[in-house]
């Protein structure tokens, strides 16, 4: 890329696919057509290469390194994205049992029904052990009123709901091994992997372009599968294979890969995470100085990378959006089930984006209001 074009970079505050890293799109940019030298892209590389291998044993030995995961754990790249999970899940891990699911928002409520799909058909039970719904979603159900079962197979939740902006800090206290949705939220802030039995995220968010999907699974937990489990899915088989049982998304892994380096040269999960506890307080702190906008939600549930905030007189939405795109901000409509707007503030959305944005807001309110 040359710096002209990295010039024209504006805010991005799409949910996903979301911003990537400058640097890392150059780099990928002067390696386009000439990786390492060989006269061709790494997407034309075999997946089975001796050079290609060395990519994703980099790839996975950064990402060990940055989340902390102990060596008892799996860490598979695999296809699909994070919804193809939500079935990948109960035929891995249901075995017979019950599956314990809390719902705080429009993703683990999908969780929930493909899962029931598979409980239907005699793989298990799913016990909805809490929901956020009556709240419309704005908080998380106290534990002490949770329905959970005693002998779970496993506890699943989603850490953070995109569309919502719902974020759950701490993991939840249940004896089941716990399985995390973290597709908007992985390598925000440190989490302590040993916690959890399984963690995924779709790597379109914080980790690079869409088209992988990332499995973090705990040993003890393979070889659980149903017989109907496609051997794409099949955990253990992906594990025993490498990730590679066919041919992976190779460029989305290699910038994932990318993505990884940048993080680390950032210094890291931590030094990262106090950026974006920077950014959210930043845009919260504007949204609540002000009786314009709105955010919905319990403040200790706030997510610190989704966003959602409303106008006070919704009739300006369409100016609002219009504005804020003519000032180079994109990408901020809320979803069609909260309406108003979003700002998904990823790792890769700098705190100059985000202070850009809220002297728009503020100028936005005062020419308004």
């Amino acid at each position: 890329m040359t710096s002209k074009a990295a010039s024209n970079r504006v805010p991005n505050f799409s949910a996903g696919p979301a911003t990537i890293p400058t640097a890392v799109l150059e780099r990928a940019q002067s390696e386009l057509l000439d990786w390492q030298g060989r006269g061709m892209s790494v997407m034309e590389v075999s997946h089975r290469s001796k050079e290609y291998v060395a990519i994703t044993e980099k790839a996975e030995a950064k990402l060990r390194a940055l989340m902390d995961i102990p060596d008892n754990y799996k860490v598979l790249f695999l296809q699909g994205g994070a919804s193809l999970q939500f079935s990948a899940i109960p035929l891995n891990l249901l075995s017979g049992g019950r599956g314990d699911y809390l719902t705080t928002g429009a993703w683990s409520g999908k969780a929930v029904k493909e899962a029931q799909r598979y409980a239907n058909l005699g793989l298990g039970e799913v016990n909805l052990v809490a929901t956020g719904k009556d709240s419309n979603f704005t908080a998380v159900p106290a534990q002490s009123d949770w329905n959970i079962s005693e002998d779970a197979a496993y506890f699943h939740y989603c850490a953070n709901e995109t569309i919502h902006g719902v974020q759950i800090f701490e993991p939840p206290q249940v004896d089941a091994p716990l399985i995390a949705d973290m597709s908007s939220c992985i390598l925000s802030q440190p989490i302590d992997v040993a916690k959890f039995g399984m963690i995924y995220a779709g790597a379109q968010k914080n980790i690079g372009p869409a088209g992988l999907i990332i499995v973090i699974i705990r040993e003890d937990l393979l070889g659980l599968a149903s017989e109907w489990c496609p051997l794409l899915m099949n955990y253990a088989h992906q594990a025993e294979k490498e990730s590679m049982s066919n041919t992976p998304a190779t460029y989305s892994w290699y910038l994932a890969g990318l993505v990884f380096d940048w993080l680390e040269e950032q210094g890291g999960v931590a030094a990262i995470g106090k950026i974006n506890q920077q950014k959210a307080d930043l845009l919260y702190k504007t949204i609540d100085d002000s009786s314009f906008y709105n955010n919905p939600v319990v403040p200790e549930y706030r997510s610190i990378m989704n966003v959602p905030f409303t106008l006070a007189d919704d009739s300006l939405d369409k100016v609002f959006l219009e504005e804020s795109e003519a000032a180079g901000l994109m990408n901020l409509k809320g979803h069609r089930d909260v309406g108003g707007m979003r700002a998904s503030i990823y790792n890769a959305v700098s705190l100059d984006w985000v202070q850009q944005l809220v002297d728009f807001m503020i100028a936005f309110e005062k020419k308004h209001a």
